[in-house]
């Protein structure tokens, strides 16, 4: 079967020569000069990369509290408008066909609408009306899954924002334009209608496929309807990251995720502030006080500068240990700055050749991705104003250099175990973390009511450990 890539095979000639003339062979850019590429994004005034003294960075504050974290309003429940006997027909008729995006037409009151309809116009029909309608478009918009059962998702979707219930139902009413409505709230991501596309083709006796297609079409109702027009985006699952401008992948990375357990990457949407170049790693606590690794060093300075690490002891007794800017600190040459509760970062790494396993779940939760300078100096370029041989000679400083973010850069971690691969083609992934089960049971079960959650209520695990 021939389909889109994840974000969208390449579709023209002159946006795959773009994607190429990025940073073709950008790991020897260092070494080597080439013309910058097209800037693709519009150009704010340039903000100048500052060098950092490294030596005593101290380790950032994060709230660790959900509570602390403030979220946007639940959507409101079940507004009441006046319906007429065309619109309800309309209705019912969009729920009778519901199944195609993956969803149960009963979990709708069908049976209850259309007794409603044969009843006539009043009151019972307003309500049931407005109660189907308010329901279909919480998860048409949303999502069917409630969060109990997304294991560590802490995507917040914005949609219910964008396109509040009573706005979609009033508009929906004055339009006459039922379907029109519903349609208007599915992803806009390719990856849907392909994933759709294939599950009407799928026989219903095939259960075990559409369930899976059923599961991750939910998936993708979960994120934001549209995602931005560049973005960086990882499937866990495939270890795979993309580089994607107006839903077209102009560069792919393999990567390395987050073991199972307890450091299991968790599914975030964040914004990349900035891209630090040679960075240092300042060694978590957990590492310096409860494995040791602070007095072992104190004890032995000669180890301390073989492994490249300034330790610093403060007047309470508190070790601090900073490994230093070189090819082999533990993020390697570079790190992209995604401020979050979690601590979880893209970075490079010194054990390259890790990238050549076909299952990659090896990471304390970070995110380690190959030819990470290649995508560090395209971001530099594209996301943060800099020439190419700017970033050149960022890197061949090897003093730890932030350069911010001129232009906004989302980033997707992801989880779907059926998607596009980076070719196009539609695939299965391993389900590694164990997710897929709580979905489909959730699918499977009556509907529960909207509860007004907007991402995992499960504690916050700091994974900053790249080790």
């Amino acid at each position: 079967m021939q389909f889109r890539g994840m974000i969208g095979r390449t579709r023209g000639a002159g946006r795959a020569l773009l994607g190429i003339s990025l940073l073709l062979g950008a790991s020897a850019a260092v070494a080597q000069s080439a013309s910058a590429p097209e800037n693709i994004l519009p150009a704010p005034a340039p903000v100048p990369a500052q060098p950092v003294s490294p030596a005593t960075q101290a380790p950032v504050a994060v709230p660790t509290d959900p509570a602390a974290i403030a979220l946007p309003p639940a959507p409101a429940i079940d507004p009441v408008m006046t319906w007429s006997l065309a619109n309800a027909e309309a209705l019912a008729g969009v729920i009778e066909q519901i199944g195609k995006h993956g969803l149960v037409p009963a979990d709708y009151q069908l049976a209850d609408l259309r007794a409603a309809i044969l009843a006539g116009p009043g009151g019972a029909l307003d309500a049931q009306a407005s109660r189907s309608f308010t329901w279909l478009v919480e998860d048409m918009r949303d999502g069917r899954t409630r969060m109990d059962a997304r294991h560590q998702w802490f995507v917040v979707d914005p949609d219910v924002e964008a396109s509040p219930t009573e706005t979609v139902m009033a508009q929906a009413l004055a339009s006459g334009d039922i379907a029109g409505a519903i349609e208007a709230l599915a992803p806009t991501h390719p990856d849907y209608a392909v994933l759709k596309a294939t599950l009407a083709a799928t026989p219903a006796a095939n259960k075990t496929t559409r369930n899976l297609l059923r599961v991750n079409l939910d998936r993708w109702r979960w994120m934001p309807r549209d995602l931005g027009k560049a973005y960086l985006l990882t499937n866990v699952p495939e270890f795979q990251l993309r580089l994607t401008v107006d839903n077209e992948i102009i560069r792919s990375y393999r990567t390395i995720v987050g073991k199972p357990g307890r450091t299991a990457t968790p599914q975030l949407a964040e914004v990349v502030e900035g891209v630090i170049f040679n960075p240092t790693w300042t060694v978590p606590q957990s590492i310096v006080k409860g494995e040791g690794l602070g007095a072992q060093l104190l004890a032995n300075p000669a180890r301390a500068t073989r492994e490249n690490y300034k330790v610093t002891k403060a007047k309470d007794g508190t070790i601090y240990v900073v490994q230093q800017p070189g090819p082999k600190n533990a993020l390697g040459m570079m790190k992209l700055d995604m401020p979050n509760e979690h601590a979880i970062f893209l970075h490079d790494t010194p054990g390259r050749h890790l990238f050549n396993q076909a299952a990659r779940a090896l990471s304390h939760g970070c995110i380690r991705t190959e030819r990470a300078l290649e995508l560090a100096i395209t971001m530099g370029i594209l996301g943060g104003g800099l020439s190419k041989e700017e970033a050149v000679e960022i890197v061949k400083s090897g003093e730890y250099t932030r350069v911010p973010m001129t232009r906004t850069f989302p980033v997707y971690l992801t989880y779907f175990t059926m998607a596009s691969d980076i070719s196009g083609k539609l695939g299965q992934f391993n389900d590694l973390y164990g997710r897929d089960a709580p979905v489909l049971a959730a699918l499977n079960a009556p509907r529960q009511p909207w509860d007004g959650k907007r991402k995992s209520t499960e504690a916050i695990i700091q994974l900053d450990n790249p080790l």
